[in-house]
């Protein structure tokens, strides 16, 4: 605990904290250390979670050098404040000694599609204010790449446990193993009185490579294999192709699971990996090496053939890259691993009426209302892979706006 004390007796309290505005919710950060120093560790949990319900996943799986940490104006000399720490602790707290307010309900029925980071938090925010929710998923337990996506090592499940107990607190209904768009549509739904649905139903198809050996039994996608680990046998060498943190939460859970000796295939250079940059460093600790430059060209039985890729950059700065099929190279693999990213699964255009994008992803305005009327949206289904902070941001915005709809004459609710 003193250490949590002395990280928020480092900060400066500025009066217009840069920390918050880098904040995709703008966390009121001076505020909660104010709070916490205070001893009031309730209120500073209250205030933390009526702001960002998934506070207690966001202080652990949050990009911060991105975020909060990243715009801290002590780090431009010296060393950020690490507001993160002491959220994670604050926001536990909370979970734990958890107590629903006392709420009135107003009548009004909201069906929320998709139990994952913007589900989560919809159902909250809309229960807080009186709205009757029904939680629909098509897995058996809440969390969405919460628990399916990302490994305990990373995010404690129980964390998703503790959650359920509030959104039972907060009498959200939860309908397990129910998938929107096959033998249940939008219409439905507005026939058995709900007045809004929000769609949050996430990017659950992996993206393929295209390439002849991806149909071959020991390749697999990463999302699949994150989901239940337990079920591979991937022997000892993996490659994993991809440079996000799917590729490098894959290759951290393969070395735990099946303590194999884990490459990833990464197209561009070290500097040009999306994974966070704390993943990468905990991944290269654990053991995983990493072979930049790298382009895959065909999987094989036991190995994966790849050619290098040579970085230009011209002298106006435009970077490209190209493949070198002259130096081409075989990888050792007895498992493959495939993270290029994900997309929308083919349901998603059978939920309502409600527009797409060519990207097959939900189209929205900057509220989360889309086309089809009393429908909204948000999350990865709209904007595509993004964290959970943002999932959380827009989910936000978005049950402002159904708040307002609910409350207007043309929605006669």
């Amino acid at each position: 605990m003193s250490e949590l004390k002395s990280e928020a007796q480092r900060c400066l309290k500025c009066k217009i904290p840069s920390c918050a505005k880098g904040c995709p919710v703008q966390t009121p950060i001076p505020q909660v250390f104010n709070l916490f120093l205070e001893g009031k560790i309730r209120e500073a949990g209250e205030l933390l979670f009526n702001n960002n319900p998934l506070s207690a996943v966001t202080s652990i799986v949050c990009p911060h050098d991105r975020n909060c940490k990243g715009h801290c104006i002590l780090g431009k000399k010296g060393q950020p404040v690490e507001f993160y720490k002491v959220e994670k602790y604050i926001s536990g707290f909370y979970l734990e000694t958890y107590q629903p307010p006392a709420i009135q309900k107003n009548g009004k029925k909201v069906a929320v599609v998709g139990a994952g980071p913007a589900g989560i938090t919809m159902s909250i925010i809309l229960a807080q204010k009186g709205y009757s929710v029904t939680l629909f998923d098509a897995m058996d337990s809440i969390g969405g790449t919460l628990r399916y996506g990302i490994p305990e090592f990373r995010l404690p499940k129980s964390i998703l446990d503790q959650y359920k107990k509030i959104l039972d607190a907060l009498d959200v209904k939860f309908r397990p193993n129910t998938r929107i768009g096959t033998n249940i549509q939008t219409e439905d739904m507005f026939l058995d009185g709900y007045e809004a649905i929000f769609l949050c139903t996430g990017t659950g198809r992996p993206n393929r490579l295209g390439l002849l050996g991806e149909t071959l039994g020991h390749v697999h996608f990463a999302i699949d294999y994150l989901k239940s680990p337990e079920g591979y046998r991937l022997g000892k060498k993996v490659a994993i192709v991809g440079a996000g943190n799917v590729a490098i939460d894959a290759a951290r859970t393969a070395i735990r699971r099946s303590h194999s000796e884990v490459t990833i295939l990464n197209y561009k250079g070290a500097e040009d990996m999306t994974a966070d940059k704390s993943e990468l460093e905990m991944a290269i600790i654990d053991g995983v090496k990493m072979l930049h430059h790298s382009q895959v060209v065909r999987i094989a039985d036991d190995t994966v053939k790849c050619v290098k890729v040579e970085k230009s950059i011209a002298k106006n700065g435009a970077v490209t890259f190209t493949e070198d099929y002259q130096a081409a190279f075989e990888v050792p693999a007895d498992s493959v691993i495939i993270a290029i990213g994900q997309g929308p699964g083919a349901d998603v255009a059978n939920v309502g009426s409600a527009s797409v994008t060519q990207r097959g992803l939900l189209q929205v305005d900057e509220f989360g209302q889309t086309s089809q009327k009393g429908v909204f949206a948000a999350g990865d289904i709209v904007t595509g892979p993004k964290t959970v902070i943002e999932a959380v941001a827009f989910a936000k915005k978005a049950a402002a706006k159904i708040e307002e709809y609910c409350s207007s004459n043309t929605a006669q609710c």
